[in-house]
């Protein structure tokens, strides 16, 4: 898993391969950390690298997105691959979760949030 600062209020993650039970309690303490630390006000999870994800992994992302509501922080998920967006839509999480078609569009919008 990889965790990037992009810049002093952004932090993104790149899962990569499979997402599942067997290995997502280290991308969920990583996250929580980061979310739970003054350093970050928003993240973006890149699933473009993302080949599968399980139910354990889905619940890996609500509960990060919970948890930066929870603190007044942003949370985003962008580049979802087709096989692995239908999970977010059969789960409805698409509805729930703020997501972006690619990185371009995320940082689109939020140039536009930092103008206003």
């Amino acid at each position: 898993m990889k965790i990037r600062a992009i810049d002093r209020k952004l932090a993104t993650f790149e899962p990569s391969g499979y997402v599942t039970a067997a290995n997502i309690s280290e991308f969920q303490a990583e996250i929580t950390e980061a979310v739970k630390s003054s350093r970050y006000n928003r993240f973006l999870i890149d699933m473009s690298k993302v080949e599968f994800l399980d139910s354990a992994g889905l619940m890996a992302f609500v509960s990060s997105f919970r948890l930066s509501q929870s603190l007044g922080k942003g949370f985003s998920i962008c580049s979802i691959p087709p096989s692995v967006r239908i999970i977010f839509e059969l789960t409805q999480l698409d509805k729930v979760l703020p997501i972006f078609a690619d990185r371009a569009d995320f940082d689109q919008i939020s140039d536009e949030q930092m103008a206003a």
